[in-house]
């Protein structure tokens, strides 16, 4: 999305380090850009916990938003002179607090007493850089961007965004929405939060379950990201789907007993035991079917299955639709290789994920299964009625898989090659070259 004020990120460049006893600078410390731990990746890992922080502070998104994206500008200007401080979230954070300060007093357009208050809360807050606060800072931000005066899209897309930290184009892709309309939906979700007056906390407890299930969904999605990342050059994000656990984690101890939640965390255990094995050693994507499961984290493994088995009891009367792909990844990890699958009983979960949830990605998942139980023209009949996935990778890397399972190669190519149009993905294109020559 562009810049919002140009003027302020030039002056930005000359502004004087913060001074603060926990952000000391180690010379000896300092990366290189071109490292993996580099400045631009520790900005990166820092974000989602300082801009939690500002919003915190400030009270308003979009001062928090600037002021983090000007402490991060005198980062890259800092750091590689005086090396990577010891506490770099402490560090930004005073260093956005005191931007936020510098354009509010500077601003003309805010009316006066909203500039004036959130000046003072700034001025009079405290330096808090504890575990406790940090972490309910960025669950403050989840439910304030899930807040039921937003459209449910608009709310997976804005927490996708602002807390997530993710691009507007990765917004739009797993959304599968027109980058466009997605940077429209979420100018117009901020002017909402603004015209609202929307606060910044974790709601009461009588209105946190109409909150949960979207607030779910948009940790999922990050999760989704950092596992399964189509982005140029990434086998997959670990630290985002880590961030996901992580929150999902926050939102158990949060909320415990709901089975939405407790369906979240096992899918997400479950398909992260599995991210050692997903890639072989030239980065390329070794499918489940192949996967060394001997590589597969199996305490994790053990954990989704124990908390995918909680979610079916506590939705066992009005079923949940976590819970089922929960209980879906769970026969994956139950199976002890591949052709053990008991792919009848994913077909089965499969039915009642549909009854919840019709949607043409699910029934394209389903399919999938049913080709597995030997069924594969009955497959691609069901692959090719679905619609509204034209643009969807898994839609044509179906159809090709299906078809060569067929014995119709021509097809399957020209079906691989409309799929390897539509990622990003270096990996997918080389498996696709493989598979569908």
């Amino acid at each position: 999305m562009p810049t919002r004020r140009p003027r302020v990120r030039k002056r930005a460049r000359h502004r004087s380090p913060p001074d603060v006893s926990a952000a000391g600078a180690d010379p000896a410390r300092a990366p290189h850009l071109d490292e993996p731990t580099g400045l631009a990746e520790v900005l990166r890992r820092e974000r989602r916990q300082v801009l939690a922080s500002l919003t915190r502070l400030t009270g308003n998104l979009d001062v928090a938003e600037d002021a983090v994206q000007e402490a991060s500008i005198i980062a890259l200007a800092t750091w590689p002179r005086t090396g990577l401080p010891p506490n770099p979230r402490a560090w930004l954070i005073v260093a956005a607090k005191r931007r936020a300060i510098d354009e509010l007093r500077r601003e003309a357009t805010r009316p006066g007493k909203e500039r004036e208050a959130i000046t003072l809360a700034l001025q009079c807050a405290p330096d808090d850089f504890s575990v406790g606060v940090l972490r309910d800072d960025q669950l403050r931000l989840i439910f304030t961007c899930c807040h039921p005066a937003l459209a449910p899209e608009a709310q997976v897309a804005l927490s996708l965004r602002v807390l997530c930290g993710l691009s507007v184009a990765e917004v739009a892709r797993l959304l599968l929405v027109p980058e466009a309309t997605m940077a429209k939906r979420l100018t117009r979700a901020r002017g909402k939060i603004a015209a609202a007056g929307i606060r910044y906390r974790v709601p009461d407890a009588a209105d946190l379950p109409e909150r949960m299930r979207l607030v779910a969904t948009s940790v999922f999605l990050l999760f989704t990201e950092g596992y399964a990342s189509r982005s140029a050059g990434l086998h997959e994000r670990r630290q985002l789907a880590e961030e996901a656990v992580r929150l999902g984690r926050l939102l158990v101890a949060l909320l415990p007993g709901e089975a939405v939640l407790e369906g979240l965390l096992a899918t997400m255990l479950l398909q992260h035991s599995r991210r050692d094995a997903r890639f072989d050693e030239a980065g390329d994507i070794v499918l489940l079917a192949d996967q060394d499961r001997a590589r597969w984290d199996r305490a994790l493994a053990a954990e989704g299955v124990t908390r995918a088995a909680e979610a079916i009891r506590l939705s066992s009367v009005v079923p949940e639709r976590f819970a089922v792909v929960a209980a879906i990844a769970a026969c994956h990890a139950l199976a002890a290789d591949a052709s053990a699958t008991d792919w009848s009983a994913i077909v089965a979960w499969y039915d009642v994920l549909v009854v919840l949830d019709a949607s043409p990605v699910v029934l394209l998942n389903r399919a999938a299964a049913v080709a597995e139980t030997g069924q594969t023209v009955l497959a691609l009949e069901q692959v090719e009625a679905l619609t509204g996935l034209e643009g969807y990778f898994w839609w044509h890397a179906s159809r090709a898989e299906l078809l060569r399972r067929l014995g119709r190669p021509r097809e399957a190519s020209a079906a691989a090659a409309v799929a390897a149009g539509l990622t990003e993905s270096a990996a997918q294109r080389r498996l696709l070259a493989r598979r569908y020559p």
